[in-house]
């Protein structure tokens, strides 16, 4: 082997520049050359290649984002091309594996989530020699315990939290956060624990609006004239659909959801006697400087995916399982989204706490 690729696909995340330059030092270290890919599999479609060596990637380690850009709209099976004036989407997945043949490219590394891992495994099936590195702040990546992202997304919505405790004591209010988490729950409930929420509302648990009433009113009779309800953009009343904002049907996954915070407060009123108060924090989960913890894991999973493609067992992902870092079958990661299950610790923990998941 004399070449490797690499690309980063999907949503952005913190960590992403740290596997990257994990990537180009280990396979410097064998001898090999790497070639970055330019915006996702769109770079990989349309010729945008990047040769990276030791200095492309010195001083990227606390960089959040990512140097080669990234994209959620592009997928080679279904890519936008102009014929005749019109859009049509067609399948280019040949050309990107002929692109990569003609550079002289051995193996794929795929820095993604759930959608960018599902176009590297249609790739794998074709022929195309690839690794996956588990990558979304959601963590809904089954075969691994947690993917890069996770904890810095966390820390992000736990301070915001922390901030929002201090005017909802103020004022007696009802503070409702709406995070990420589109089909999991990972950061509301890791956030809202940390952060001592009161009440959190997740996809896997499908929510009674009284029950969340009962919860801050409860709170109230006790003295408390305040509450803090985290709740991922992914939850639903009992019986009841996610809130959606809009289609994007260019995007890997059309569905874009929002606004489910706004309408946990709308339902509230006439519920309870205390003013609400909704808090989006979006993209900010996404932007800024990895943490320590997702620093290690992603500079972990960098070494590691060279290791693999060195190893030459294809197409696998990179994982962790406790505190080894692992080979699985890249089948195995992207069958399944990896939901919060009913007995899962945290959660017992935190009902054992007394917080109210609205069931």
């Amino acid at each position: 082997m004399r070449k490797l690729a690499v690309l980063t696909g999907g949503g952005d995340c913190p960590g992403l520049n740290a596997v990257l330059r994990a990537v180009v030092r280990t396979a410097r270290n064998y001898g090999l050359e790497v070639v970055g890919i330019l915006d996702g599999f769109k770079g990989a479609i349309e010729k945008e290649f990047k040769p990276l060596d030791l200095q492309d990637v010195s001083g990227i380690l606390p960089r959040g984002g990512t140097i080669l850009g990234t994209s959620n709209r592009d997928n080679p099976f279904a890519y936008w091309t102009e014929r005749a004036g019109q859009e049509v989407r067609e399948d280019r997945s040949d050309e990107v594996i002929q692109n990569l043949a003609d550079l002289g490219v051995d193996v794929l590394i795929v820095i993604g989530g759930d959608g960018s891992l599902n176009i590297a495994l249609e790739l794998a099936q074709k022929g195309l020699k690839v690794i996956g590195v588990p990558k979304t702040i959601d963590n809904d990546l089954l075969a691994t315990d947690y993917t890069f992202g996770f904890q810095s997304a966390v820390e992000t919505a736990q301070d915001a939290i922390d901030k929002l405790h201090t005017t909802a004591e103020s004022h007696h209010r009802v503070m409702i956060l709406e995070v990420m988490g589109r089909y999991a729950g990972w950061i509301a409930l890791y956030s809202g624990m940390a952060g001592g929420a009161d009440v959190i509302l997740i996809p896997e648990i499908p929510y009674r609006i009284e029950k969340v009433a009962e919860a801050i009113n409860s709170r109230k009779e006790k003295g408390k004239k305040f509450s803090i309800v985290v709740v991922a953009e992914g939850a639903k009343p009992l019986g009841g659909e996610m809130v959606v904002q809009s289609i994007l049907p260019d995007r890997t996954d059309p569905v874009k959801l929002g606004g489910i915070g706004a309408k946990v407060a709308k339902d509230l009123e006439g519920l309870i006697h205390l003013e609400t108060r909704v808090t989006v924090l979006g993209h900010i989960q996404r932007g800024g400087s990895p943490n320590t913890y997702d620093r290690v894991l992603a500079t972990r999973y960098g070494v590691a995916a060279v290791d693999a493609a060195l190893k030459g067992t294809f197409p696998t992902m990179v994982a962790l399982r406790g505190n080894e870092i692992c080979e699985v079958p890249l089948a195995d990661a992207v069958n399944h989204i990896k939901q919060i299950k009913p007995d899962d610790p945290v959660l017992l923990a935190a009902r054992k706490l007394g917080l109210s998941f609205g069931d």
